[in-house]
């Protein structure tokens, strides 16, 4: 059977975000150069193995539209984190009236 990626609506994650859990951005430094959400932390997809330990134990997981983000929200779920898909990713951030900063 397929497993369902647990994703998360973009206005629910301020309440995540005090809670505590990391926002997590996998893009390209090129996208990421190009405007983030506001404390997210920066490790590209291609990085997420060699640098597992930088990863909090709950994650929102976050990509330009949620594809990339979703795969690495299956790998740490799979390695014993808790993490969420941020839905339609920066774009849908954005798109439902959240900022952006550079």
């Amino acid at each position: 059977m397929f497993e369902t990626t647990p994703t998360i609506h973009p206005a629910d994650v301020a309440g995540k975000q005090a809670e505590g859990w990391m926002l997590l951005d996998v893009r390209t430094d090129e996208e990421w150069a190009q405007g983030r959400i506001e404390g997210s932390v920066h490790i590209p997809m291609d990085q997420i193995v060699q640098r597992r330990d930088e990863i909090g134990e709950q994650v929102v997981c976050i990509c330009a539209v949620g594809g990339r983000s979703e795969r690495v929200t299956q790998y740490l779920n799979q390695q014993g984190f808790e993490a969420v898909n941020l839905e339609g990713g920066v774009y849908g951030w954005h798109a439902e009236g959240h900022p952006i900063v550079s």
